[in-house]
């Protein structure tokens, strides 16, 4: 790819309070090489292409750090269910939730598991989504927990980080938790780390799913292993997930719905990020995570959809930054940062994804609307263009 000249643009701010008029940047192989004031671009570089941006606005593209694009059939039933007043353990418990959504997933085959995930997946572009991470979770046995991210390989468009979620419940075929994490750790990991399938670990910390003497067991196998780790914590209850996530220094505790004052301050001395899925808490009736109390202790705080056929069936950006804004209390530039920089720590990639500088990948969007337009109308993201690796996406 020939060295690239973006020039003409109007530069959002790193804290995405202000934006800086004429300015340019050099992209050289993906890679933002040189930024500056459009006339004092160094003459040493061989530029082979310029692109003039006609004054738009150029700001990180997307990061979507937490969901569950890959899965078969549906639950739109257990909406209705619980519209009713029967509780979402309620349902887990008498088979539905999860295990219902892994038996579809069981059964469908690759091709139509990949042709669901590629649709999903393009959604997310549309939106401006550079770099996307998607869990597996939803088979709960090797052969299948491979399949699914396996197909997550073939996914094509944003960047796809894959996490494997073994650990999201205990599959019909085991009886006792502690079994079930045991194989995960001797039968599975393995495979995953030898087929190279994903270098990330996440589990399901709740009441009645898998509770934190069991997960420290295997959660230390996993880091023993070599996997980086993530939670789920804290959602439906003061569970210990988050409280694990920080002895452990995990890349993130997501949900964590429930923390007290000791937690907060805890995550603000750890970089255990918080990512907060407020779409999730909407369509679950829960309470919204305490963004003000950890942005204002000077927490690492994160969004994301989290989506997936049960608990947060949506796919819409724009939703859960409104929510972040009129529910959390967050402002529009916090909700920017937790969307890109933010988001990047949580998957480990702040060192080339989440902000626009040298030596980062030059993933960006670039569009004539205004800051104040995004995270603003539920349903509708402001047309732009989404360049990934200095590339422009078509979508």
């Amino acid at each position: 790819m020939p060295m690239i000249l973006f020039k003409n643009l109007k530069l959002v701010d790193s804290d995405f309070k202000g934006q800086q008029p004429k300015m340019a940047f050099v992209v050289n192989n993906g890679i933002i090489q040189w930024i500056g004031s459009q006339n004092k671009v160094p003459k040493e570089y061989k530029i082979k292409k310029s692109v003039d941006l006609k004054n738009k606005l150029v700001f990180p593209s997307f990061i979507e750090c937490h969901t569950h694009s890959v899965f078969a059939g549906s639950r739109a039933e257990e909406f209705e269910l619980r519209n009713q007043g029967i509780s979402y353990l309620e349902i887990a418990q008498k088979g539905g939730g999860i295990l219902s959504t892994m038996r579809a997933t069981r059964q469908a085959p690759a091709n139509e598991l990949l042709r669901l995930t590629q649709e999903r997946v393009d959604n997310f572009l549309k939106q401006g989504v550079s770099t996307l991470e998607i869990k597996s979770g939803y088979a709960l046995d090797l052969k299948n927990e491979v399949k699914m991210l396996e197909i997550l390989k073939k996914i094509k468009g944003p960047q796809i980080i894959s996490t494997f979620l073994g650990a999201h419940a205990r599959p019909p075929e085991f009886s006792d938790n502690a079994d079930y994490l045991q194989y995960l750790s001797t039968q599975v990991l393995p495979v995953i780390k030898k087929k190279n399938l994903s270098k990330r670990v996440d589990i399901f910390i709740e009441n009645k799913f898998f509770e934190k003497p069991e997960s420290l067991v295997y959660l230390q196998s996993a880091i023993d292993q070599g996997f980086e780790i993530t939670i789920h914590a804290n959602q439906l209850s003061l569970s210990a997930g988050a409280e694990l996530a920080l002895e452990l220094a995990a890349k993130s505790a997501d949900h964590v719905i429930h923390l007290d004052d000791f937690l907060i301050h805890q995550f603000a001395k750890s970089n255990t990020v918080a990512v907060l899925l407020p779409t999730a808490d909407l369509y679950m009736k829960c309470a919204y995570p305490p963004a003000r109390k950890l942005i204002d202790a000077g927490a690492l705080v994160a969004l994301a959809t989290d989506y997936n056929p049960g608990s947060s069936p949506s796919q819409d950006l724009s939703l859960v930054g409104l929510l972040a804004r009129l529910e959390m209390k967050m402002t529009l530039p916090e909700v920017f940062k937790a969307y890109t920089y933010n988001a990047a720590r949580a998957l480990g990639l702040e060192n080339r994804e989440g902000s626009l500088e040298v030596g980062k990948n030059a993933n960006f969007i670039c569009t004539n609307a205004e800051l104040n337009d995004f995270f603003y109308s539920a349903g509708r993201m402001p047309e732009h263009s989404l360049f990934i690796r200095g590339r422009e996406i078509k979508s």
